[in-house]
């Protein structure tokens, strides 16, 4: 297995152009080529165009937290790349997408190579630089004149090359049972629309032939299912990537595919390895500066050694993200993803540091939130795709920054500890509500009702989230029976009742859906509801009981979400 320490230089320096491994490249499985394309991309498209460039544009870490931000600024000088790696040797005219093919150069049985082999280079040399931009072709002709270019072990000193070309490269097992470069000025089909109005229907939010349901729930599912995979909606090349990888997972192939994106800076990649999975595995890697005030985790990368630029704090992370298939009664049904670990990884060994919370630590959420109500905070967000805001020395930028925030952690959110939510809470309020800001937003109302709205859905959505638990028997993550679920749901629904009429219409229906799992319980009712009285236990009867009260409170929501119905139809 190759060592980073072997494609890596000791000193940190850029590649050298005479680079040569000491040993010829062994790689039979996608295990081992994505360890020796983690080595080469990590190095070539993070690390080098951060040590020639002083104002590199690290990640922030929040940008890897789902949901993903929108595109900022384009960096134009910066890498972007897309590869395919299929674990199977290529069938030129059966393959579903375009590329130009390179040949490999067959060895005879006692070792001499073929009496071609100058032949297949020239027309491997010639194939490639075709698809280099004219200032490239010449210089790439008397660098690689006398080599082997489909061979991995020249494929760091091509990566400069493939940079360059428009389109994406491809690998492939060759008749030695070894990855090779098999092509380039690859194409990736992206059916977008086809496959966004299918997934639509699966998820039942199109219907066929219904234009207005189509223009109502067209984004949700767009941002739904580019999320999956891992973007926000983005450039053609990242969307392309992500539709083909769910193409060739529906397919059932073995396959890494890669995608690096001149704006977000950061390596994706899916893989799939014939596992019984929905979809294939996804991670990002990039580079990120670990917040100054992770105290014991600057101390741990210190001792360890895992810094890339210690004085900066920057490091190399790995992210594993989980993904997650549509569910209609989630009050979070818009999370596609989430993240499931995150390493990082050291600069020269490439081993992986995981048990450290960077891009997810509620503390520092909690001190970004005081940052942007006290007019400290200094990064920059998008407010809703269209405006750039880079600070919050106003009480506009500061009302755009929370509304930016709320939006992106909304799921966490919902789901964070009381605790931790009490005390956004205090923060949220005491900023929102005070008297002492009354005419500052006066002059900003709509925008402050706005964010108003976004933290008392947040607010609504939390009791929501209890009741979707009960419904499944869990309370605190603790599995309950039947007796106390109906005890806490008769509870939460008798505190919402008096609340329901500044509801959100969409947190009423999951509040009648929910309630309606708890009653279409099959054991629950064959054991306490469809059996004669005098058969029931003390327990038993209460449960009954409480059953029935749960009926009248499910009518009274329904009433409630009918008659809006009915206003919203005359109005």
């Amino acid at each position: 297995m190759i060592k980073w320490e072997e494609i890596f230089s000791k000193n940190g320096l850029p590649w050298r152009d005479a680079y040569t491994f000491s040993e010829p490249v062994d790689i039979p499985n996608l295990a081992a080529l994505k360890r020796f394309l983690d080595a080469v991309h990590i190095r070539l498209c993070l690390v080098k165009p951060y040590q020639e460039n002083k104002a590199y544009p690290l990640v922030e870490a929040r940008e890897l937290l789902p949901s993903f931000d929108n595109d900022m600024f384009e960096y134009k000088d910066l890498p972007g790349f897309a590869l395919v790696a299929l674990e199977r040797p290529l069938e030129y005219f059966s393959e579903i997408f375009q590329y130009d093919k390179l040949h490999t150069v067959i060895s005879e049985g006692d070792g001499a190579c073929c009496p071609l082999e100058h032949t297949v280079l020239a027309l491997n040399l010639q194939t490639m630089a075709a698809r280099l931009p004219r200032q490239h072709q010449e210089i790439f002709r008397q660098q690689f004149a006398r080599t082997d270019t489909v061979l991995l072990d020249n494929y760091p000193q091509l990566m400069p090359y493939l940079l360059a070309m428009d389109r994406a490269h491809v690998l492939a097992l060759g008749a030695d049972r070894q990855f090779h470069l098999a092509g380039v000025f690859a194409s990736f089909p992206s059916d977008i629309d086809s496959e966004l109005k299918r997934f639509g229907m699966r998820i039942g939010k199109f219907a066929y032939g219904d234009s207005e349901m189509y223009e109502r729930n067209r984004m949700f599912v767009y941002q739904y299912l580019m999320e999956l995979y891992g973007f926000p909606i983005v450039s053609e090349r990242r969307t392309s990537s992500a539709l083909f990888a769910r193409k060739l997972h529906k397919m059932g192939e073995h396959f890494l595919l890669r995608v690096q994106g001149q704006t977000d800076r950061t390596i994706t990649t899916y893989l799939s390895c014939g596992e019984n999975r929905r979809y294939p595995a996804l991670e990002k890697i990039a580079l990120v500066a670990v917040d100054e005030d992770q105290h014991e985790v600057i101390e741990e990368l210190d001792r360890k050694g895992f810094f890339l630029d210690k004085p900066r704090r920057v490091v190399i992370i790995r992210v594993s993200y989980r993904q997650h298939r549509f569910d209609s009664s989630n009050v979070r049904q818009d999370r596609a993803l989430s993240v499931a670990s995150q390493e990082v990884l050291h600069p020269i060994t490439g081993e992986a540091l995981s048990g450290l919370n960077i891009i997810k630590d509620t503390t520092n959420m909690f001190l970004r939130l005081n940052d942007i109500v006290r007019g400290e905070y200094t990064g920059r967000i998008v407010y809703k795709r269209t405006e750039v805001i880079e600070n919050t020395d106003t009480d506009e930028k500061r009302l755009k920054f929370l509304y930016f925030w709320l939006n992106k952690h909304q799921r966490r959110m919902i789901g964070y500890s009381d605790e931790f939510f009490c005390n956004v809470s205090k923060v949220l309020t005491g900023y929102l509500y005070s008297p002492d800001n009354d005419e500052a937003f006066d002059a900003l109302r709509d925008l402050h009702r706005e964010v108003c709205s976004k933290f008392s859905y947040i607010q609504q959505a939390r009791r929501v989230r209890i009741l979707e638990d009960l419904s499944g028997r869990q309370l605190k993550g603790e599995r309950i029976g039947y007796r106390r679920m109906l005890r806490a749901a008769l509870e939460l629904l008798n505190e919402l009742k008096f609340e329901i009429v500044n509801f959100f219409p969409e947190l009423v229906d999951d509040i009648v859906e929910n309630v309606e799992k708890i009653l279409s319980d099959r054991y629950l009712c064959r054991t306490y509801i469809d059996v004669p009285e005098e058969t029931l236990t003390k327990a038993g009867l209460e449960i009954r009981k409480n059953y029935g009260r749960l009926v009248a409170l499910q009518d009274g929501f329904k009433a409630v979400r009918k008659a809006r119905a009915k206003e919203k139809e005359n109005a």
